[in-house]
């Protein structure tokens, strides 16, 4: 792909610094509105009438995700594929968190407004970035709000909009924070609910009996002392445990939730299957039940660094006076990385204290972040239009 010209990018700057201001309102609002995963019907519903006052034709499918559509010069009906910008609209706060968004000079906080809002609000404002600098993309240009991209969501949101549009030929996944990082990498995870139950009974009148809670303790204990490759990383973590009835009573149940990653797929199907087999031998027939549900799964896969869609982010963002760096992640880019479709997650801007009450982003890089955001959906669009003729 070629970077575009000093005065294409000159012309896209100017042009995100004149919607900013909007852009930062419109990530206020977005962020006001409570979305944690599984419940994000009242943001859904937002952010398709967002789109839909930009002009652009959109739908929402049954899970909550909206679909917009910025029009490209070349039609579908000419074999280009589409290029999808996606953006998550779901969060990690209870939906009784209070959501109170400040503003300063120099920064926005509040509970989402990086991890998702602000990239939320890219996808929104981006026709109007391109019609303000005279760009029109080669090809249809999806833009998403998906829901189902954290925690236990399971990415279902973009596994669902990428498997009913196979015309989908590469993907921009964006993220609020981390402007200037190349996301290339999928870190994949499996998920588990380990659960232990047994009789209980009286911790005095009863003592013997075995507890719930003390051999899941040696279970945790064992999983802990898993050999664990560093090359390629793979890791292992015990997130949560619940269980017991009370501090007499021996426990008739405890459960914990089991997080394992890798970057490399192999990898992390030997360690899941590692940790099967020991949940399995756990059974010895002595009172206590041990079972492991997967309750989450991430693919991992990487997109080469030579990639076209990988090397002309990193021009881009050096264009911009940024220096790219490359990483691993996990991001909804994960299911199209997997399914052979390139694709990258960018972030548009810097801030700090993700996934707490008191996160906030830093203003004054959004306008690079979005125009970042612009140069890319314009080159890899034409990118796609060459390969269909």
């Amino acid at each position: 792909m070629i970077l575009a010209s000093p005065e294409r990018i000159e012309a896209v700057m100017a042009a995100a610094e004149a919607v900013t201001p909007a852009l930062l309102d419109l990530t206020a609002l977005i962020a006001a509105v409570p979305s944690p995963t599984g419940e994000e019907s009242e943001k859904s519903i937002l952010v398709e009438r967002l789109f839909a006052n930009e002009g652009l034709a959109t739908e929402r499918d049954e899970l909550g995700d909206v679909i917009a559509t910025i029009p490209g010069r070349l039609s579908p009906a000419a074999g280009a594929s589409r290029l999808l910008i996606a953006a998550h609209i779901d969060t990690v706060f209870p939906v009784d968190t209070p959501l109170e968004i400040t503003r300063s000079l120099d920064r926005l906080a509040g509970p989402g407004v990086g991890d998702n809002s602000i990239a939320v609000a890219a996808a929104i404002t981006l026709s109007k970035l391109l019609q303000t600098a005279g760009e029109v993309p080669a090809v249809d240009v999806l833009l998403t709000g998906n829901v189902g991209e954290e925690g236990l969501g399971n990415l279902r949101g973009i596994r669902e909009v990428l498997s009913s549009r196979p015309e989908i030929g590469a993907v921009v996944a964006l993220e609020g924070h981390n402007l200037g990082r190349v996301t290339h990498v999928a870190v994949g995870s499996r998920r588990f609910r380990i659960t232990a139950e047994g009789p209980g009974g009286h911790s005095w009148g009863d003592f013997g009996r075995p507890n719930a809670i003390q051999r899941l303790s040696k279970l945790i204990a064992e999983l802990d002392a898993i050999p664990l490759p560093r090359t390629p990383k793979t890791t292992l973590n015990v997130g949560m445990i619940d269980g017991g009835v009370s501090v007499n009573t021996i426990a008739p149940r405890a459960s914990c939730l089991l997080d394992l990653r890798s970057t490399d797929e192999s990898a992390l199907r030997r360690l899941s299957d590692r940790v099967v087999r020991i949940v399995a031998r756990c059974n010895r027939g002595d009172g206590i039940v041990f079972t492991a549900e997967q309750i989450g799964e991430r693919p991992a896969g990487v997109v080469a660094i030579e990639s076209p869609v990988v090397q002309v982010a990193a021009r881009t963002l050096a264009a911009l006076g940024h220096n790219p760096s490359f990483d691993a992640s996990s991001t909804d880019a994960n299911v199209p990385i997997a399914a052979g479709i390139p694709a990258i997650c960018i972030g548009l801007t810097t801030g700090g204290n993700v996934h707490r009450p008191d996160e906030y982003i830093d203003i004054e890089p959004v306008s690079k972040g979005v125009a970042q955001l612009a140069l890319l959906t314009v080159a890899i669009s034409e990118f796609l239009s060459a390969r269909a003729l």
